[in-house]
């Protein structure tokens, strides 16, 4: 069997917001997404402007699509946008605050100097 042969979901209006949350979330760095065992320090930096834009995206389909849901799904895109947009503030702050200690301490935000060629005197 390979890989295009995964039975794929039904689309569904839910596995649609669940999709567009889950990108979101994975954009603020929400969901790890890397190996068991790898160091917390190499995670990457939030995606805050694209997490931003799926936020944004989910916010125009419950724009769209209002007064032609079930409750349950009206439920569940308001539901979804509150916990992303607290989320979203709650990451904005952290990285902000972590920018800040890092500039004081004089490194960059997460950790090491990944990528960075060293400053010059």
């Amino acid at each position: 069997m390979s890989e295009t042969d995964f039975p794929l979901p039904p689309p569904t209006f839910e596995f649609l917001v669940f999709s567009l949350k889950m990108q979101a979330e994975m954009r603020m760095g929400l969901l790890p997404m890397g190996v068991p065992g790898d160091n917390p320090e190499d995670k990457e930096e939030p995606d805050l402007p694209t997490a931003r834009h799926a936020i944004d995206m989910l916010a125009m389909l419950a724009d769209k699509t209002r007064g032609n849901l079930s409750l349950e799904e009206q439920r569940l895109i308001e539901n979804s946008l509150t916990e992303l947009r607290f989320r979203y503030v709650q990451v904005s702050e952290s990285t902000a605050k972590q920018k800040a200690e890092a500039a004081q301490a004089g490194e960059s935000p997460m950790g090491a100097n990944q990528g960075e060629a060293p400053a010059s005197s």
